[in-house]
């Protein structure tokens, strides 16, 4: 994914003779939050060309930023400075802001956040503030935090959601509120008929699909291939699915899509569980590529949901069934056909470390269509499982942070007595399950390996969001 583009506006004092003798300690103090935040690696900092001491001079600057594609500002305080230059930079300077209040107790650089915050506040004006030596992990993890959300709210605005067939199965919580997504995040939908896969799968040539046929066959542990349900025909025509989705996005310049897929596809056509996997793999057979993100059953608030992880965390996203509570181990076994990339499969970039734990299964009787299920168990680690869901109209978040856990020789039991031929995760939640199955509202979920609470919680602040953390 591309860096963060974030502006750094430093502010100072109005008289210009204490200006002059503060250009050179704010400029310091400037450069090592720059410094700083560049070797996250995940970082673009544009700074204002000049220290901010006139109110035409905040004005430019915040325009400036917003001219080199800021997605988010900060605006420094190491000095006293005159807040009404604050106001005036937000203005134009592209939201959402930070105010950070350096750690220079020679001069009251506190003083000027505070006053210049107190004055955002007046004129409601949505802003946070983070204090501290910028050296430190705390301060700096603080900021991380705040850029990683702001930018994904701004990164939703003016994206495309493709809405690939309609409402599956009768889930009122699949389905999306087109004037609620515009509102709050900016988000454009463009719906789509099905037969559109199909159609465009018919103009796929056969070399390509006999070539990522043979690369997948030379890579997965196992395909059991069984003569009807699971052929390789039936596998190259999952894979012209694949391509006709990619042909989709590309020619209808979407950022993340939903396919409906049940009972349509899967009862007459062929699931969509490869195209659904390797749409959110970081990579294919032609090879790498930035995950798109891509919801089974039309899962619209899923799909959201996996957008705004796949923005904070920069890495790929699972979806799922909350399918099963296991009472001898304490975890949830989430488990569904669709839209597990087999990245989880080994929790690496690079494909053949995930594949060689893949399978490819025939699908059963739910889909008479057939086509290969995608089957792994997800690697353990820590993760952050999160959901946009609705209650009477407005949007709340849950956020859980879990843990996914190896269940070692009792794994592969624990999914035959589930489903042998669908993927699994089994998560283990920090709260007791009454408590999360009598709050949940919704039948999926989605999850990121990592910490991304602070992040999930900064993103439903900054957006008028609800949320309640899963958390003792």
């Amino acid at each position: 994914m591309e860096k963060i583009k974030v502006g750094i506006l430093t502010f100072s004092d109005g008289r210009e003779f204490v200006h002059r003798d503060l250009v050179e300690i704010n400029k310091r103090f400037e450069e090592k939050l720059k410094g700083r935040l560049e070797s996250t690696g995940e970082i673009e900092v544009i700074t204002g060309s000049e220290i901010v001491w006139k109110p035409s001079i905040a004005k430019r600057e915040a325009l400036r930023l917003r001219n080199e594609g800021a997605e988010v500002t900060i605006f420094n305080y190491a000095v006293w400075a005159f807040p009404h230059f604050t106001v005036i930079a937000s203005k134009f300077a592209p939201q959402p802001f930070l105010l950070f209040g350096n750690v220079n107790p020679k001069y009251p650089g506190m003083v000027g956040m505070l006053a210049a915050a107190g004055s955002l506040d007046h004129d409601g004006t949505l802003s946070r503030r983070v204090w501290g030596d910028i050296e430190s992990d705390e301060a700096l993890q603080k900021i991380i935090a705040f850029i990683r959300a702001a930018a994904t709210k701004s990164r939703l605005k003016g994206s495309r959601y493709g809405l690939i067939g309609g409402r599956p199965m009768g889930m009122y919580t699949a389905v999306p509120n087109v004037d609620l997504w515009n509102s709050l995040f900016g988000i454009d939908i463009e719906h789509i008929d099905q037969y559109e896969i199909i159609r465009r799968s018919e103009l796929i040539p056969e070399r390509m699909t006999k070539k990522a046929r043979e690369w997948l066959e030379a890579r997965i542990k196992r395909i059991h291939y069984d003569g009807k349900q699971l052929t390789p025909d039936k596998l190259e025509l999952q894979i012209k699915s694949y391509y006709a989705v990619k042909d989709i996005v590309e020619e209808m310049e979407l950022d993340f899509v939903g396919i409906k897929a049940q009972p349509e596809l899967t009862n007459n056509f062929a699931t969509m569980d490869v195209t659904e996997a390797f749409l959110n793999d970081p990579y294919d057979w032609d090879g790498p590529h930035e995950p798109i993100v891509c919801a089974t059953e039309a899962d619209s608030d899923g799909a959201l949901t996996m957008q705004i992880l796949k923005f904070i965390s920069r890495s790929p996203v699972l979806f799922a069934d909350v399918r099963h509570y296991d009472a001898e181990f304490d975890v949830l076994d989430l488990c569904n056909s669709g839209s597990h990339a087999t990245f989880f499969a080994g929790k690496s970039y690079i494909p053949e470390e995930n594949l060689k734990y893949v399978e490819f299964y025939p699908e059963g009787f739910y889909f008479p269509a057939g086509g290969a299920s995608v089957r792994h168990i997800a690697a353990p680690g820590k993760v952050t499982i999160a959901r946009l869901m609705r209650n009477n109209g407005k949007y709340w978040m849950a956020i859980i942070p879990a843990e996914f856990i190896d269940l070692g020789e009792r794994a592969e039991e624990k999914a035959a007595n589930t489903q042998i031929e669908w993927p699994h995760a089994f998560a283990k939640l920090e709260v007791p399950i009454d408590e999360f199955l009598s709050t949940y509202g919704s039948n999926h979920c989605h999850a990121v390996y990592g910490d991304y609470v602070e992040e999930l919680k900064t993103f439903c602040e900054i957006s008028g969001i609800d949320y309640k953390l899963y958390r003792r």
